[in-house]
């Protein structure tokens, strides 16, 4: 709506539109993040933070949230600061764009794939499997994809592709009994990270019928996307389940516990806030049976209990994607980009926005409020 006297064409390779949207959020649209510190919201991006940034101060959350109420969507925040719209369906969202591109005139044409684009004395010619097409300029919304490939229309245009790879996937733990036993269970607060490094996060972790699931395994699937890639996604993970209690403090808590209920058997109260079946799974493995009072637990045991609590190391070997939310990072590079205009810098008039970029958030929100972000700029900055 910021040049309405354009002639605006969209150009979709397939018979559906918004189709991520559809999905996002579980059918409900997940449009934003109820962040609105732009130096907290961008720690929320792996790859694009800091170009991100620039954008963030010209469009934010705020900006967002304003532009879906002038166009009659009140959004709503949930408990983990993820918004949604009031109506909780995506198809809300969806009937908004579709009214606006028909107040607006924009031609959406389906079925129409870009096969190439010429680019010649500020004009575009635009080569497509139906007809084509000439513009005097181009904003580039294909989206992320999981093959170099997918990318060739602008790679032949002389940008540069950083090679796409997954990012937000769960953990498959094939040859570990904690998923047999306990799937379904989650932990509030657990630390996890890849074992001998220092990237890690805390949060929910959601043990499943495959591995593990939840926010703090899909943190660090997005900041450490490029490691799994390179390890072909065998590695060991590392888990605090009591976190963020140290070893020291686990085993004086374990100590004091014992020392008060000498009496009582090991698995008859779960310590730490545990779910009962966790509990009990990790006193097993440490060697701990139900068959003897606490005053018969010797130090050995502890020590291993202590370790299996703060340090439990699982196998993880192979990963799934997180719902249908298929996320990549990888895509043109961002050296290339102007972020004050989102226009190339190596050809005039040619904009890029959303994830086609080599930008990718976390679950939450992000990736939209990143899309939205980028295309407002590119609409305020076209001539």
């Amino acid at each position: 709506m910021l040049k309405p006297n354009y002639n605006i064409t969209i150009l979709e390779k397939s018979t559906k539109l918004l189709s991520k949207v559809k999905v996002s959020g579980g059918g409900r649209c997940n449009v934003t993040n109820h962040c609105f510190d732009n130096s907290e919201l961008i720690k929320n991006y792996p790859r694009g933070n800091k170009e991100l940034n620039q954008v963030f101060s010209k469009f934010n959350v705020q900006h967002t949230i304003n532009w879906f109420k002038q166009n009659g969507i009140v959004l709503k925040t949930e408990d983990d600061n993820r918004m949604f719209p009031d109506s909780n369906s995506s198809q809300t969202i969806i009937d908004c764009f579709m009214d606006l591109s028909k107040k607006l005139n924009i031609s959406i044409h389906l079925n129409s794939e870009v096969l190439s684009i010429l680019s010649k004395q500020n004009t575009f010619n635009i080569i497509t499997n139906q007809k084509n097409y000439s513009a005097n300029a181009i904003i580039c919304a294909i989206g992320g994809h999981n093959k170099t490939n997918a990318y060739n229309i602008i790679k032949q245009l002389g940008h540069s592709i950083i090679e796409p790879i997954p990012s937000l996937f769960t953990f498959n733990l094939p040859n570990e009994s904690i998923k047999k036993n306990l799937q379904g269970l989650s932990v509030r607060n657990a630390q996890i990270k890849i074992a001998q490094s220092k990237l890690q996060f805390n949060g929910p972790v959601l043990i499943t019928h495959w591995g593990l699931s939840g926010p703090a395994v899909l943190k660090l699937s997005a900041f450490a996307a490029t490691d799994f890639f390179k390890q072909n996604y065998f590695s060991d993970i590392s888990v605090n389940w009591v976190y963020p209690l140290k070893p020291s403090e686990i085993e004086l808590i374990i100590k004091q516990f014992q020392k008060n209920k000498h009496k009582a058997l090991p698995y008859s109260q779960s310590m730490f806030g545990l779910p009962k079946r966790l509990w009990e799974f990790l006193c097993m493995k440490s060697d701990i049976m139900n068959t003897k009072p606490w005053s018969e637990v010797n130090n050995k045991q502890i020590n291993k209990l202590v370790q299996n609590l703060c340090n439990n190391v699982l196998k993880m070997e192979g990963k799934t994607t997180f719902k249908e939310e298929f996320v990549s990072c990888g895509g043109v590079s961002l050296k290339e980009i102007n972020f004050k205009t989102m226009e190339s810098k190596l050809i005039p008039n040619l904009f890029f926005c959303g994830e086609v970029l080599n930008i990718d958030g976390i679950t939450g929100g992000f990736n939209f409020q990143s899309a939205w972000s980028t295309a407002w700029m590119c609409a305020e900055n076209i001539n």
